[in-house]
């Protein structure tokens, strides 16, 4: 990708993300505030609110097949971690919401790692600024690399104008049980991580899941509003 190509989609990323003011939570379709409908497409923006420039994903049942450079400018597929539960968080260092969630993506991958569950940072943005970030930050959990290929991955999830952050959580299965796009914070998190494990334990279907998930951050959107 030229510079000037990822000059625009940068531009066009910080634009949405400026004009957001709450984070939303895709699970299949969805509508204002996580709350969930059935359905495959995201549903249309609420009249009273100014949504008309926010992604509305078709999300891909399972997580799709692809491959990025790590730090080292080495090809590394996402099957790599095949079996195991993903956060895959798309961010880059330019972006404000994306940096303040660093902590937390790296205390999960602290505190889940041995419950089968990693965390990969998928950096769209250019090598040698990711390097010196994860550098300064001291990111100990895996990331990958991309400008016009990790774009092209974005659309993979239905993210084909990607809004940043933005968040994909699988189960073991690799079936896609979330989509969360703005600033990721720890009650939900927690929340999602969660109800993934009961799905790994089957103790739960992936439809039930998705509906808890959905209550859950309703639940915790109207605790704050209160």
């Amino acid at each position: 990708m030229n510079d000037r190509g990822l000059r625009v989609a940068v531009a066009a990323s910080v634009v949405l993300v400026s004009i957001w003011a709450g984070a939303r939570l895709y699970v299949t379709r969805t509508s204002e505030h996580g709350q969930a409908v059935p359905g495959v497409e995201a549903s249309a923006p609420n009249a009273q609110t100014p949504d008309e420039g926010w992604p509305h994903p078709i999300i891909p049942a399972r997580l799709p097949v692809f491959s990025l450079s790590d730090l080292q400018g080495l090809p590394t597929p996402i099957m790599r971690w095949s079996g195991k539960s993903l956060v895959i968080n798309f961010w880059a260092t330019w972006c404000a919401p994306c940096r303040r969630e660093i902590p937390l993506l790296q205390t999960l991958a602290s505190e889940w790692a041995g419950r089968d569950v990693t965390v990969v940072g998928i950096a769209v943005d250019y090598r040698d600024k990711v390097q010196d970030f994860a550098r300064e930050f001291k990111i100990d959990y895996p990331l990958l690399i991309g400008e016009q290929d990790a774009l092209d991955v974005a659309a993979k999830f239905g993210m084909d104008s990607p809004a940043f952050p933005f968040t994909v959580f699988t189960d073991r299965r690799g079936e896609v049980v979330a989509l969360f796009v703005g600033e990721l914070h720890r009650p939900q998190a927690d929340l999602i991580l969660s109800v993934v494990q009961t799905l790994n334990q089957d103790l739960v279907q992936l439809p039930e899941a998705k509906r808890s998930i959905a209550d859950g951050l309703a639940a915790i959107l109207n605790n704050r509003a209160g």
